[in-house]
């Protein structure tokens, strides 16, 4: 079932660079659903399984594993961490959360001045990321080093929960949601024959994806993503990105492509009759491993379906169940039209 796959995937770390756990449990989860199954030399997962036909293009699906986090580069003498952010992350999420550091998954918590201490000139900014620490409970420098080091990366530590009218709350939905539905459609039997790339490092540029395309050599590439749902309160409507609940959003661009015309159109033409609500980008922004998979070689054909995701790149994501689903029916019903795409 989808959504236990998704909250299996939001609970493990794996932060950019360090996707192992991520990686271990899909590899178990498809691995006896595939023809082959080999991790490449930057870490992406890339999965081949045999359809009903080959079909007229070599045809690949792609998500990425990882997520943001933080990264410890100093330990001060009384025993606190100093860190930097591995991926995009708003600073103002940052302060009083749960964390989790290291392999040894050390609980700690992300700490600030008091607030008693902050002047009227501090109260207006957003706080720099040396200002900030994690505190693990540990007695000295010493004490400290005992269990953390320069490099080990920390990870959100957040509670999955569903509630609300339909919604699931959890952290990496961006884009275990895409790993997620790749998983389950590896399980079914295939009208096409097509390689799945779980890949590494989109967080910090993309880079997973780019080896992996140029190994597997694609014609087409559907990338399956979460992405910035910017639908709150106080935003404008020109802002408002997409909105969770409205169904799978199929981008004609973003910051990183120009999404392929046809493809766009069969997306939009396969939601349509098949009775699955879908949204577009209202507001140009964001980028997928489609920048990356697009520029491979001699050029490759991209299209995306994404979920729309409050509050991405956070320990609190928020997104629709259902629309969840749907992206799973209409990653479906493109890669039974990708036989007799030309």
């Amino acid at each position: 079932m989808l959504i236990n796959t998704l909250k299996c995937l939001c609970a493990l770390p794996g932060v950019s660079s360090r996707e192992d756990a991520v990686r271990d449990y899909i590899r178990a989860q498809v691995t006896p659903y595939a023809n082959s199954v080999h991790v490449d030399v930057m870490g992406n997962l890339i999965v081949e399984k045999k359809g009903r036909v080959p079909g007229n293009k070599k045809l690949m699906l792609a998500a990425h594993m990882d997520e943001v986090g933080l990264m410890v580069h100093h330990i001060t003498d009384d025993g606190y961490l100093r860190f930097t952010c591995v991926g995009g992350i708003d600073r103002r999420v940052l302060i009083g959360k749960r964390v989790l550091v290291g392999e040894q998954k050390l609980p700690g918590v992300i700490g600030l001045k008091a607030y008693h201490q902050t002047s009227p000139e501090e109260e207006k900014k957003v706080p720099k990321l040396k200002d900030f620490y994690i505190d693990i409970g540990a007695k000295d420098k010493m004490d400290a080093e005992a269990y953390v080091s320069p490099g080990d990366v920390i990870v959100f530590d957040s509670d999955i929960v569903e509630f609300g009218y339909g919604l699931i709350k959890a952290k990496a939905i961006d884009d275990r949601i895409g790993c997620a539905v790749m998983v389950e459609l590896l399980k079914e039997e295939l009208p096409v024959d097509c390689t799945f790339v779980f890949s590494v490092q989109e967080e910090v540029g993309t880079r997973g994806a780019f080896g992996a395309a140029f190994t597997v050599v694609p014609d087409i590439a559907l990338v399956l993503e979460g992405t910035t749902a910017a639908d709150l309160p106080n935003m404008a409507a020109r802002q408002r990105i997409c909105a969770p609940g409205k169904g799978p959003v199929v981008p004609y661009m973003d910051g990183g492509s120009v999404y392929d015309r046809e493809l766009f159109e069969l997306l939009r033409s396969l939601a349509l009759e098949n009775g699955i609500p879908w949204q577009t980008k209202e507001y140009v922004a964001g980028g997928t491993d489609a920048g990356a998979i697009q520029r491979t070689r001699n050029g490759v054909r991209v299209a995306a379906i994404s979920a729309a995701v409050r509050y991405l790149h956070s320990p609190s994501s928020v997104a629709s169940i259902e629309d969840c689903q749907n992206i799973q029916k209409l990653a479906r019903c493109f890669l039974q039209a990708a036989a007799t795409v030309e």
